[in-house]
């Protein structure tokens, strides 16, 4: 008899901190935190939010127009002021050197300031997003990943109405369809992807450190004179255009100039009448390594840091 009730009952089991009487009805070991299980879990948590990215992104939008005078022109205002600011360079360089200014150098102009912009804007969005939205962060559990992603959406609306603008203009500089246009989509694809890293990773860091966003507004400012934005990247010679490259976004403006105002295979290197190389495809590669592993690395920094985010904010 004894041995039918030890067999009917069997011995308590410890697992997990408590005990139970079936090994089958514990919970399961705490799984050790993996990169490609965080991965995961963040993939997964952007598919179930995909309403509240849209409302969140639409607010954005609404917010930022809302009694604007100007209304959809300000999406075109900072382009515009980069374009303006590099006529009046690029007359006084032309004038200095006796050389005349050409159309195809303002139609390269015109092609970098659209994404450069939207680079910019997405900085200055996102980087203050988790602190702008207090109340959510603090009250309410959603993937706080939504907040800069939202607001690099609504800049990606602002720039599409800059970029319809910009195939309008170009036209009239010169400009004409070619096969190497099918490297604009690539090109902008990998600079939202830099962008939205960079925005992770600044709206985590500004969340730890208030400082951050007045490094981020001196990077703005003086950033385009580290990009060439309103000079081609042969204009900074052959010591100093290799270090000019090293800026991520670099690679990315003088691809979209080169592709579709000169018509250059992006596979090919490109040499300049003096002979050193102001593109190369290695270029290319190296923006492409900053887009998914920053991207990466941003998501994962992000997505380990959010449980403090609360408490801090």
């Amino acid at each position: 008899m004894a041995l039918a009730t030890q067999a009917t009952v069997p011995e308590e089991v410890a697992r997990e901190g408590a005990y139970v009487r079936d090994q089958n009805a514990a919970p399961p070991p705490l799984a050790r935190r993996t990169v490609r299980g965080d991965l995961a879990q963040i993939v997964a948590d952007f598919l179930k939010s995909e309403d509240l990215i849209y409302q969140l992104t639409l607010r954005d939008i609404r917010v930022r127009y809302k009694q604007a005078a100007l209304g959809f022109a300000w999406a075109l205002l900072l382009p515009a002021a980069v374009v303006m600011a590099g006529i009046v360079i690029r007359y006084a360089v032309a004038y200095s050197s006796g050389r005349g200014l050409q159309s195809a150098q303002l139609a390269g102009m015109a092609v970098k300031a659209v994404p450069w912009a939207f680079f910019v804007g997405c900085l200055n969005t996102a980087t203050p997003s988790l602190v702008s939205n207090k109340s959510l962060v603090t009250k309410i559990y959603f993937p706080r990943e939504v907040l800069p992603l939202s607001a690099v959406l609504a800049q990606t609306f602002d720039s599409a109405i800059g970029l319809i603008l910009v195939a309008m203009i170009v036209p009239f500089f010169g400009v004409t369809l070619s096969l190497q246009l099918l490297w604009v989509p690539v090109l902008l694809g990998l600079l939202w992807l830099i962008s939205l890293g960079a925005g992770l990773f600044l709206a985590c860091a500004n969340l730890f450190f208030r400082d951050v966003k007045y490094l981020v507004q001196v990077f703005v400012t003086f950033g385009i004179f580290i990009t060439p934005v309103i000079l081609d990247i042969s204009a900074y010679g052959p010591k100093l255009a290799p270090f000019m490259m090293l800026n991520p976004v670099s690679p990315i403006l003088e691809g979209l100039a080169l592709a579709v105002v000169g018509h250059q295979n992006l596979i090919d290197p490109f040499i300049t009448r003096s002979g050193f190389h102001t593109w190369h495809p290695w270029y290319l590669a190296y923006s492409a390594a900053w887009a998914f592993g920053g991207l990466v690395l941003s998501a994962l920094f992000f997505h380990r840091s959010e449980r403090r985010f609360a408490e801090i904010v």
